[in-house]
C-alpha cells in the first residue's frame, strides 16, 4: 500500500461500516423460514410489483434519458454544466422531497396534475405513480454514465456518416449508439437497480396499497412497523434486495472487464 501506513486503520474502520450491519443481518435471519418467507402471497405480491415496475421505470429512463444525456453532450459548455446539474439533483435530494415535489406537480391540485385531475385522470397512489417516482430517482444514473460517453466520443464519426449520405437517425441508431454501447449497459443496469430499491418518493406519491404500490421496500418498511408482512419476511426480502443488488453490481464489472473497459 502506497501512502502513510495509519490509513489503514480508517480504511479498515470504512470497509466495517460498510460490511458490518450486512452481516449483522444475515446473522439475524432465520433461515429455516427463508423459503417461506420469500414464497408468502405478501412477499411474493411486493416482489413482482418491484420488478415489473423497476423494468418499466428503466425503459422510461432510457427512452427520455438517452437523448438528455446526447443534448447535454453536444451542447456548449455553460449550458451543459447548468443541464447537468439540474440533471444530478435528483441524486443529493432527500427522497421524500422528491415524492413531495411529484405531489405538487402531479397531485390534484399540482401544477399539472390539476389539469389532468379535470379530465379524470389520477396519477398519484397508483401503479403508475411508483414507475414515475422510480424513473425519477434513477435516471441521473443513466444520464451520468451515458452523458461521458457521449462527450468522449465526439462527433468525428458522425460527421463522416453523414458525408456519406446517412440521415441522422441512421447516424444516430448505427454510428453513435454503438459508440457508447458499454456506458448505456452499465447506466440501464445502475438504473434498474435504483429504481428496484426506491422507498421515499414512491412511499409519498405512490401510497403503500398492497399489490398496487407496496414494492418491496415499502413492505420491508409495513412489516418492521407492525403492519403486513412478518418481521422474518422483511428480513429475508431485505437480504434478497441485497443479493440482487451484489449480483447486478457483479454482472456489470464482469460484463465491463469483458469488453475491456
Amino acid at each position: 500500500m502506497s501512502g502513510p501506513r495509519w490509513l489503514i486503520a480508517p480504511a479498515v474502520l470504512g470497509l466495517a461500516l460498510i460490511v458490518l450491519p450486512l452481516i449483522a443481518l444475515i446473522a439475524k435471519l432465520d433461515w429455516t423460514s427463508v423459503p417461506a418467507a420469500i414464497l408468502s402471497p405478501e412477499a411474493l405480491s411486493a416482489l413482482t410489483l418491484s420488478l415489473i415496475t423497476a423494468a418499466a421505470a428503466t425503459v422510461v429512463c432510457i427512452v427520455l434519458g438517452v437523448p438528455l444525456a446526447l443534448l447535454i453532450a453536444r451542447t456548449t459548455s455553460r449550458a451543459a454544466g447548468v443541464l447537468r446539474a439540474v440533471v444530478t439533483l435528483p441524486l443529493v435530494l432527500p427522497p421524500l422531497v422528491g415524492g413531495i415535489a411529484l405531489l405538487f406537480l402531479l397531485g390534484r391540485t399540482g401544477l399539472v396534475g390539476a389539469s389532468l385531475d379535470a379530465v379524470g385522470v389520477r396519477i398519484p397512489f397508483t401503479t403508475g405513480a411508483v414507475v414515475i417516482a422510480q424513473s425519477f430517482v434513477a435516471m441521473p444514473f443513466l444520464v451520468i454514465a451515458v452523458e461521458g460517453a457521449f462527450r468522449t466520443a465526439g462527433v468525428r464519426y458522425e460527421q463522416v456518416a453523414a458525408t456519406l449520405g446517412a440521415s441522422r437517425w441512421t447516424t444516430f441508431r448505427r454510428v453513435t449508439l454503438p459508440l457508447v454501447g458499454p456506458s448505456l449497459v452499465a447506466g440501464i443496469v445502475l438504473c434498474f437497480a435504483r429504481a428496484l430499491g426506491e422507498f421515499g418518493a414512491t412511499a409519498l406519491f405512490a401510497g403503500n396499497q398492497e399489490g398496487v404500490t407496496r414494492t418491496m421496500p415499502l413492505a420491508i418498511y409495513t412489516a418492521f412497523n407492525g403492519g403486513g408482512i412478518g418481521q422474518d419476511t422483511a428480513i429475508a426480502l431485505s437480504l434478497l434486495l441485497v443479493v440482487v443488488a451484489v449480483l447486478v453490481l457483479l454482472a456489470m464489472r464482469s460484463w465491463r472487464e469483458d469488453v475491456g473497459l
